[in-house]
């Protein structure tokens, strides 16, 4: 096998859930997806699907009306004078991984240079390592009560030799969230240095502060269709379609057909039942998706100040997504972040996610940090897992 590929690590997080297997009494938040089940209406558009016999292959870069329907989904989200999208900007993809992973087939050769915003979900610096590049990580930092970007380590880390810079905002699993002026200085330098963007926007909906169109600030409100940008999105998340495995590209026009070249010859094309269940979850958003935000911000709230009043934890508020990430102080104590995650789940019953898993090989910044999936129907549940983290902390 490929050197780069015998050299990646298992899932971190899957490690953690391996351990709680089989076990009825833990309290599970490690994945990131709600326990909600995807809406009737969504259901039952696919089953409709299937019972008209739509179990054949598709167009490799989508259904057009399903194009059609995101591109004018996304230009709903986009602030005055940004410039539109158009169908032909769009691929669909078999997931939102899928989706990433195409764009760094398209973009990454072996030895490239590839800067990455870390801590960031794992995939996102595996696959360009996948394609053998070289992975640069600059690493958020919380000051202040907040996550932040040191810019000047951006830009000295994006040089003219540098390929792709990866960034996901709304993060996983920070929740911190780019600023319209980041953005701008970040499209600004990578121009000057003719570097690709690929722009992780899956939480973009999922954002707690008050905006015009309810989304956070996206690369495609400041860019032209011409810039060198990827923005990556998935059903999974805003819309509670995880299992459905199916995302979207937006695009340069130039590169759109090559886009199509990829999908052909890593799964053909996405399920058809699946794109008509998302065609009817983008019509009805209205019907989901701000009811999703209102709920994980409630989730959010009382998650956050739980956590915030235990002794020896430091935890940051997220601005967007659906995780709590939070340290717990004693260093000597707490040290690997995995082991940690795994006694928490055989001593406590509580299943988190290892800061290690976030991080490049892992960073010493990584130690002590768990991420928490707080997306709940039922937030008792929320309140339990503190109690057993705090008298586990106790012992």
């Amino acid at each position: 096998m490929r050197q780069a590929v015998l050299n990646l690590e298992e899932s971190m997080i899957r490690q953690v859930a391996n351990a709680g297997m089989g076990r009825g009494d833990v309290l599970k938040f490690w994945f990131g997806e709600s326990d909600e089940v995807t809406p009737a209406f969504i259901r039952d558009a696919a089953i409709a699907s299937l019972q008209r016999g739509e179990t054949f292959y598709a167009h490799n870069l989508g259904l057009p009306e399903l194009r059609d329907a995101i591109a004018a989904y996304t230009n709903s989200l986009r602030i005055a004078g940004a410039a539109p999208v158009g169908s032909e900007r769009i691929a669909v993809t078999s997931g939102g991984v899928s989706a990433l992973m195409l764009a760094v087939q398209a973009l990454v050769d072996k030895g490239d240079e590839v800067v990455a915003v870390t801590p960031v979900w794992p995939n996102l610096t595996a696959q360009p390592a996948i394609m053998g590049a070289t992975v640069t990580c600059v690493s958020l930092k919380p000051i202040d009560g907040q996550w932040q970007l040191d810019m000047a380590a951006l830009f000295d880390a994006i040089t003219p030799k540098t390929k792709l810079l990866i960034i996901n905002s709304p993060n996983n699993p920070t929740g911190w969230t780019l600023t319209r002026a980041e953005q701008e200085a970040i499209l600004a330098h990578c121009r000057h240095t003719g570097t690709w963007i690929l722009a992780d926007e899956v939480y973009e909906r999922l954002y707690f502060e008050p905006t015009p169109s309810g989304a956070a600030p996206s690369f495609l409100d400041i860019a032209t269709p011409e810039d060198r940008l990827v923005v990556a999105h998935s059903f999974s998340k805003s819309f509670l379609m995880t299992g459905w495995r199916l995302g979207w590209l937006v695009m340069p026009p130039t590169v759109t057909p090559h886009m199509g070249k990829l999908v052909e010859f890593n799964t053909s094309c996405a399920p058809v039942f699946s794109q008509h269940a998302a065609l009817v979850a983008i019509e009805r958003t209205a019907d989901i998706t701000p009811r999703v935000v209102a709920h994980l911000k409630a989730c959010r709230d009382t998650l956050v100040p739980l956590l915030q009043a235990v002794p020896g934890v430091q935890v940051t508020p997220a601005t967007g997504g659906m995780y709590a990430f939070f340290r717990l102080k004693d260093q000597t104590r707490f040290g690997d972040s995995l082991n940690t995650a795994k006694r928490l789940v055989l001593e406590a019953g509580l299943g988190l996610a290892p800061g290690n898993a976030f991080m490049v090989n892992p960073a010493p910044e990584a130690q002590g940090w768990l991420r928490w999936c707080f997306a709940s129907q039922d937030m008792n549940r929320l309140t339990q897992g503190v109690e057993r983290l705090e008298r586990w902390l106790r012992l």
